[in-house]
């Protein structure tokens, strides 16, 4: 909202006029969600203190982990606090890029604080049921999905741009629902199934938002999306700005979250989280991209998918624990060596996927 004010005051001053570029907008952005990060965190872990709003642990889970009942949880709302706070200031609010953001952000949101609020006020492990959950998950993943084909304005923001080939960007039709469908839900799940060490979701949800701003800023300049072969999304870059609000609210988390951890996430997090990076692939049309650049949330998710089928099949698991890493952990590996390792993994997969723009 700050943009029309610094518009309105132009008139009186010309120097007003920086606010209008993007790339001042987005830095402004992501310091207002890190400093708000930073004040309010202490401030919020307080007060689920004595709230009593601790983690709750399964006890079929890693020994290791029985330490770290009662932590405070929930810390998702800070992140969530920060990004809305400094979109609102620093964003187009007339932008509908910007609105699609807001409400993935709110809505998984909202699932992922019942579910935490079930188990951790109501003390049920399960938290909300997976039917619902994932039928909530569904209906606001849809929504998106229908409103983004239903009001596209351009060919472009329906095609399916395949990494590595300029000239393959087939029309998607309805198909595009459906794919827009899975991979919210499914970036959003994959994020929650990640969030199991102290700051293992955190910092590679950081590194694909930032690769995305950089995408979204390239799809919204013309002369930059003909230059990389790919779609160009009149718009797009006001993604910008809540791609580098969440670097910023997730780099102030962080620093509440690293090992040992102040506070967790907890769904309301997680959920919300993987859905935005879900939502932003979406909107510049690049999927498969963030198949590659988060392919430790993809890691994650198979190695789940392979314990429960090969357990169901053969009666047998593949690994000693899943997600995989539960595994590395009862391998003997330290949790800091585990987080810090699957961070460099996924610093190198979020490059190999920024490569694919210019090798087609």
């Amino acid at each position: 909202m700050l943009v029309y004010l610094a518009e309105y005051l132009t008139q009186f001053y010309t120097g007003f006029n920086v606010f209008s570029y993007l790339t001042f907008r987005a830095i402004l952005g992501l310091l207002t969600a890190l400093l708000f990060s930073l004040w309010w965190g202490p401030k919020l872990i307080e007060r689920l203190q004595l709230l009593q709003i601790g983690q709750v642990v399964r006890n079929d889970g890693p020994e290791s982990h029985f330490s770290k009942r009662g932590t405070p949880t929930m810390g998702g709302l800070l992140i969530l606090a920060a990004v809305f706070l400094s979109v609102l200031l620093w964003g187009d609010l007339s932008s509908q890029y910007v609105w699609v953001m807001l409400f993935v952000l709110g809505s998984f949101g909202l699932i992922g604080f019942i579910d935490d609020y079930r188990k951790v006020v109501r003390k049920d492990t399960k938290g909300l049921i997976a039917r619902w959950k994932y039928l909530w998950q569904s209906v606001a993943a849809l929504v998106v999905a229908i409103y983004l084909y239903a009001f596209a304005q351009n060919p472009g923001e329906t095609q399916l741009v395949v990494p590595f080939f300029k000239d393959v960007m087939p029309q998607l039709g309805l198909v595009f629902i459906v794919l827009a469908y899975f991979t919210i839900v499914g970036s959003s799940n994959a994020v929650n199934l990640t969030d199991g060490l102290d700051g293992l979701a955190i910092m590679p949800t950081v590194m694909v938002a930032a690769a995305f701003a950089l995408i979204a800023y390239l799809s919204g300049h013309a002369q930059f999306a003909s230059y990389l072969h790919i779609p160009h999304l009149p718009g797009s870059g006001e993604l910008v700005i809540v791609c580098t609000a969440i670097v910023g609210a997730g780099l102030g988390f962080l620093w509440f979250n690293t090992y040992p951890a102040q506070v967790f996430m907890g769904d309301v997090g997680s959920l919300s989280l993987g859905a935005a990076l879900g939502a932003m692939a979406v909107l510049v049309r690049q999927e498969i991209l963030l198949v590659i650049m988060g392919g430790v949330f993809v890691m994650e998710t198979v190695s789940v998918i392979l314990q429960v089928g090969s357990f169901k099949l053969r009666g047998q698991r593949i690994f000693r624990m899943a997600p995989i890493h539960h595994h590395y952990e009862l391998k003997g590996w330290p949790e800091p060596r585990v987080i810090v390792r699957f961070w460099i993994i996924s610093i190198f997969l979020v490059l190999l996927g920024l490569a694919t723009l210019k090798l087609r």
